[in-house]
Order: C-alpha cells, then sequence, then structure tokens
C-alpha cells in the first residue's frame, strides 16, 4: 500500500494573502478558499496542492521544509520574486550555487541555478 500526496500545509498570518503570493510566484490558482484555509495548485485536478492555514504565533526559526525552485533563469526569477515582496536571507548557506529568499511571511525557500 502506498500513499499520495495531496498537499503541503502552510501556516500562516494571513492565509488568502500569501497564497495569493505563491500563486502568482509558481502560475498556480486557487482552486478553494475558505474562513480556515486556502488551497493552490497548478490547476484543479493537480496534486499536490499548497494549503495556507491561519495561525497566530510567529514564525521564530529557519523552516525544516522548505521548497526549491529551479528557473529557467535564476537571476531574473529571483528579481522577479524580489520584486513580488520576497527577500534574501541569510541562514548560514554560504557560498552556494543557488539563492536563499523568504516569502512575505519569512518562509524559506531556494533559487536553484538552471539546469546544465
Amino acid at each position: 500500500m502506498t500513499s499520495v500526496w495531496e498537499n503541503l500545509t502552510v501556516d500562516a498570518h494571513d492565509p488568502a494573502r500569501l497564497a495569493r503570493w505563491w500563486a502568482e510566484a509558481l502560475g498556480y490558482q486557487v482552486v478553494n478558499e475558505r474562513p480556515n484555509e486556502v488551497e493552490i495548485r497548478q490547476s484543479a485536478d493537480r496534486l499536490p496542492g499548497i494549503v495556507f492555514v491561519p495561525v497566530t504565533e510567529p514564525k521564530e526559526t529557519k523552516n525544516r521544509l522548505h521548497i526549491d525552485l529551479r528557473p529557467s533563469d535564476q537571476e531574473a526569477e529571483v528579481e522577479r520574486l524580489v520584486d513580488m515582496g520576497a527577500r534574501h536571507v541569510d541562514i548560514g548557506q554560504g557560498d552556494v550555487g543557488w539563492t536563499v529568499l523568504a516569502d512575505p511571511e519569512g518562509n524559506e525557500f531556494c533559487v536553484l541555478r538552471q539546469r546544465s
């Protein structure tokens, strides 16, 4: 027996706002919006989704799970995401081939180099 990956769940102070930010960043769409959760997916019938749920406590440490993005042009994608409200963060990554950013609520994610 195996399982199907349904969703990644993200805690958020403003789930609707953060869901829309990630939908724009990924080219996804909002497929479900309720007061206690907002879900985005590539399309309504395609898994997995990302579900944003409300929390009141602040984010305190580096994420233990994060998203890696691999665009065709790393520099242009970093610029686009920063223009959308992401910010550069240092989590101790040192001199590496990827860029670490945080979304508007401080969740870290990586923008990788294009594949060779």
